[in-house]
């Protein structure tokens, strides 16, 4: 039986949110009942997941809009276009916060919340619904433990857990069952060479809407320094997300760890005998395999 899931996404700046859905969307062993959005305008977020499940016509599954915060760059407006919520054939839920608790007290199996951004919108939930954590589970990408970005030899402040720290410290802090890729796992995941001429090759509408985002992505951040050494015709970005979706329904490529976690006030992710046990992907047992397996998935190939 296919796992019952909510994604919390803050897609709509960095572009692996949108791999992440996309390949989420391909994985028969999940059964996605929300989506909601978070941080940043979140209702330009929700177009955005809307446009992209009505290409996949998935438009059953609902989509919240999460708690508007901070400011981020539209960076997908130019594919977006004037895509509105008004023309997804399907349910639009304003109270974003309220469909988490709902859906997952109304699931008769246990439901696995995919977190692939900043918490504001899962700290808001366990203050509303905090039976909640005895019906779900978390699984995010979230935190920097031993390395950084790029393989750094050094742990760093994660962004989705640095941009809003306190909702983090929440989450973490609370008695739910959960389970991360920090940057050490996910923080070197991209495709590349043979792997991303495959992705060239299909012509998958999802996977053709993917790789619009991708060069889209490419065209609006073209003067981060991050993304200067990278070509967009070779390879993608980090596709750190892809990683927890992956989590939710196995461990079997990667090494993982229960540690005791801490979120310092500043967003550092410190193993702490003060902090929670988490269960954290350490290591890789084989990346490349997943990574084959992620490109047969958005290819949409038969297994």
């Amino acid at each position: 039986m296919a796992i019952p899931v909510i994604l919390d996404t803050d897609i709509g700046m960095d572009v692996d949110d949108v791999w992440a859905l996309a390949f989420l969307l391909r994985c028969p062993e999940l059964d996605i009942k929300l989506i909601t959005t978070a941080t940043g305008d979140t209702r330009y977020r929700a177009r955005l997941v809307a446009k992209l499940l009505e290409i996949e016509g998935r438009t059953e599954i609902p989509i919240g809009i999460g708690l508007t915060l901070d400011n981020s760059p539209r960076t997908h407006a130019t594919w977006l276009g004037d895509y509105q919520l008004s023309d997804y054939p399907g349910q639009i839920i304003n109270d974003g916060i309220g469909a988490i608790g709902e859906t997952i007290a109304s699931s008769p199996e246990p439901v696995t919340v995919v977190a692939i951004g900043p918490l504001p919108n899962l700290a808001a939930a366990l203050d509303r619904f905090p039976e909640l954590t005895a019906r779900s589970r978390l699984v995010g990408m979230h935190g920097s433990l031993r390395r950084g970005y790029l393989g750094a030899p050094k742990p760093m402040r994660e962004y989705n857990v640095k941009q809003h720290s306190l909702a983090c410290q929440r989450v973490f802090g609370s008695d739910w069952d959960i389970t991360i890729t920090p940057l050490d796992t996910c923080g070197t995941t991209l495709l590349k060479d043979d792997r991303f001429k495959a992705l060239l090759a299909g012509n998958d509408p999802l996977l053709q809407a993917a790789l619009a985002n991708h060069f889209g992505f490419f065209t609006a951040v073209s003067d981060w320094p991050l993304f200067s050494t990278m070509d967009p015709h070779t390879q993608t970005s980090i596709l750190y997300d892809t990683v927890a979706v992956y989590l939710a329904f196995s461990e079997t490529w990667l090494k993982m760890e229960t540690l005791p976690i801490l979120v310092s006030d500043d967003g550092k992710t410190l193993i702490d005998d003060r902090g929670r046990p988490v269960r954290c992907a350490t290591e890789w047992h084989n990346e490349p395999a997943f990574l084959d397996f992620l490109v047969l998935r958005l290819r949409n190939d038969p297994p």
